[in-house]
């Protein structure tokens, strides 16, 4: 946790609410995409984000600093994503996945290389959100949040070996989603290359 994170936090919770709209302010596009990314639905995203900020007001005094912030933030973020789903009983499809050779990953990966860097980020992004929500929420910390297994471990309250699992198995839907939204060419390219 940031110094400057702790020093907003003590001035919270003596009663400084501009310090607040500080710390939401920080926040609030991470916590935001993260539920976006739990959620499939902008609408459903933005009521749990403001859930998120109210919870950590209304508990601010018991955050006893013992990791980051954001991993603080992150984890009620994801339980209060997790509870909307059960609230509201919605079953994500699941992507239909083979298993992927170690051949047809690398073909995935030199092709997106070959794409512009902004122009892979986005592609990269809408096809994390086609993915279950809680695969596209673990790649999103650990690939764009640059998060470790361990802060991420504390944030769902799983081991990081299990993490490092989930997101094998995640990459590997990814990769299934990219091989179909990517254009064929592209995709042939890069086979016709390794062979």
């Amino acid at each position: 946790m940031t110094t400057n994170d702790q020093i907003l936090i003590n001035q919270i919770v003596e009663g400084d609410t501009h310090a607040f709209a500080l710390l939401v302010d920080r926040y609030k596009d991470l916590v935001f995409t993260l539920a976006l990314r739990m959620l499939k639905n902008r609408e459903e995203a933005e009521e749990v984000a403001q859930d998120t900020f109210i919870k950590t007001y209304k508990s601010l005094e018991k955050f006893k600093g013992d990791s980051k912030f954001s991993t603080w933030i992150y984890r009620v973020a994801y339980n209060t994503s997790l509870d909307r789903i059960k609230k509201n009983k919605k079953h994500f499809n699941e992507v239909e996945i083979n298993e992927f050779t170690a051949h047809q990953v690398i073909t995935i990966d030199n092709a997106l290389d070959r794409l512009e860097t902004k122009e892979q980020e986005e592609v990269i992004q809408r096809c994390i959100a086609l993915l279950p929500s809680e695969e596209s929420f673990l790649l999103t910390l650990y690939y764009f949040d640059d998060l470790s297994l361990d802060d991420i471990s504390k944030i769902v309250g799983i081991t990081a070996n299990s993490i490092k699992v989930k997101l094998f198995r995640s990459r590997k839907k990814l990769a299934a989603i990219l091989k179909s939204q990517l254009e064929p060419e592209t995709i042939a390219y890069y086979e016709r290359e390794r062979r």
